[in-house]
């Protein structure tokens, strides 16, 4: 009977340690995709953009916060726009840009870090999205998956992974095209149907 007490206990202890995300169970409210051209859309009418399909797929609303070559720091900037929405969650997808502007990593990480604790103060529940797709970006894939388990924030991995090298799913050199944004609305639905 004591060796079952002990056992139980244990499973009670290291299961009760399990990770917690904040602000989950989410409040009311609709959810913000807050981004750089990702989320805006670039290549793609609005209806295909993947906060559209997103809003189609969970018959919820979501808004698109996306902006065409923003890095986190002008994302960082402009945060204070999430508020006035209420959201239940807030995607949050940036760094490419950062890549290809070639902004130090510390300052990407010190803007992601300002985004996740901005959305977590006003209430929401943190989605860090890794953009993925290019092996060069692998160092940025740590770095957010780092920052959503010290912050207690839902991670989302690569969603540009199969896409990026597939030219038959880009409508350019570097964004998705229709069949793109699906598989991406695909990933993000399939991480977070269970929270929703």
């Amino acid at each position: 009977m004591k060796k079952i007490f002990i056992v139980l206990f244990l499973f009670f202890l290291f299961g009760c340690s399990k990770q917690e995300i904040v602000n989950y169970p989410a409040k009311e409210g609709p959810i913000v995709a807050f981004g750089d051209s990702l989320t805006y859309g670039n290549g793609v009418e609005a209806k295909d953009a993947y906060p559209a399909l997103l809003e189609d797929m969970w018959h919820r609303e979501v808004i698109n916060l996306g902006i065409s070559g923003d890095t986190s720091l002008q994302g960082a900037a402009r945060k204070d726009e999430i508020a006035k929405y209420h959201p239940s969650f807030v995607l949050i997808e940036f760094s490419a840009n950062d890549f290809f502007k070639k902004i130090p990593r510390e300052q990407t990480k010190a803007a992601l870090e300002d985004i996740v604790d901005y959305v977590q103060n006003i209430g929401a529940v943190a989605v860090l999205i890794d953009t993925g797709g290019n092996s060069l970006m692998e160092s940025y894939k740590k770095m957010i998956k780092q920052i959503a388990k010290e912050k207690r924030a839902i991670y989302i991995d690569g969603i540009m992974d199969d896409i990026f090298n597939n030219r038959n799913l880009k409508s350019d050199s570097v964004h998705p095209n229709e069949e793109g944004y699906k598989i991406i609305a695909q990933k993000i639905d399939k991480a977070l149907k269970n929270y929703l």
